[in-house]
């Protein structure tokens, strides 16, 4: 397998949720399990990117890789780009982010993730099926649209593609999986181009690539990944999930 190296940017501040990963589910911090779910996969290096001495600390007490980084990054994927850049990772390297609020992700889609970038492409990342019963119409579930080469044409907040003949969901809709990997290269470039009017419209970054004519090859997830969490009763969901043991 081509190798690779994963950086699970996280923060203390989380206007929904503060100290999220530092917030506790079956005994052992949001940050423990994401960190134990890419070491499990097969990441040369698995770093963790943060602003917070009190992520830093309890990131080292876990025998983890951490790093400072600047306190002004305005998502995830500027965090990883200046690890990058202060890493002098090549430019063809592939990084995966790992988000840390995805306490349930099985190890097998990060590979898969990571495996999927091929040499021609900038961006690569997953979806999964929606469920019959899923609230299509929900804004938190982002729709993505492929091609018949499996590169993907929008990803939206909004119902898409809109079945105008039957007001369910239509079959084949996919829900975006937030995995993603960079080669380098294009994650300096993604993280040098201004928000573009899609991304400020939809609130998804992902845009800024297919506006600035980037690729973004997306896979059917090979296992269904978890909820993450992004709220209290999130946390208290996974909470019993984990302890359900499902």
């Amino acid at each position: 397998m081509t190798e690779f190296r994963i950086v699970i940017p996280a923060r203390y501040d989380s206007s929904r949720l503060p100290g999220k990963a530092l917030r506790e589910l079956c005994g052992r911090t949001m940050l423990e399990h994401v960190w134990r779910i890419a070491s499990a996969s097969a990441a040369a290096e698995v770093l963790i990117a943060t602003d917070d001495q009190r992520i830093f600390e309890a990131a080292q007490q876990l025998g983890a890789t951490a790093v400072m980084t600047a306190s002004s990054h305005p998502s995830g994927t500027d965090r990883i780009a200046e690890v990058a850049k202060n890493r002098g990772w090549a430019a063809e390297t592939i990084v995966v982010n790992v988000q840390c609020d995805e306490p349930m992700l099985p190890p097998q889609l990060i590979d898969q993730v990571a495996a999927l970038l091929s040499e021609q492409g900038d961006i690569a990342t997953l979806a999964v099926p929606m469920e019959p019963d899923a609230d299509f119409r929900d804004p938190n579930i982002v729709k993505v649209v492929i091609n018949e080469s499996g590169r993907a044409l929008y990803f939206s907040r909004a119902p898409i593609p809109y079945n105008r003949a039957d007001s369910a969901s239509p079959a084949g809709m996919l829900r975006h999986v937030g995995l993603y990997a960079y080669r380098v290269d294009a994650l300096q470039r993604l993280c040098g181009l201004p928000p573009c009017r899609l991304e400020r419209v939809e609130r998804l970054e992902q845009l800024r690539a297919l506006w600035a004519g980037m690729r973004i090859d997306v896979a059917v997830a090979v296992a269904q990944p978890g909820p993450g969490v992004d709220t209290e009763e999130d946390l208290v969901t996974v909470d019993r999930l984990m302890r359900a043991g499902l």
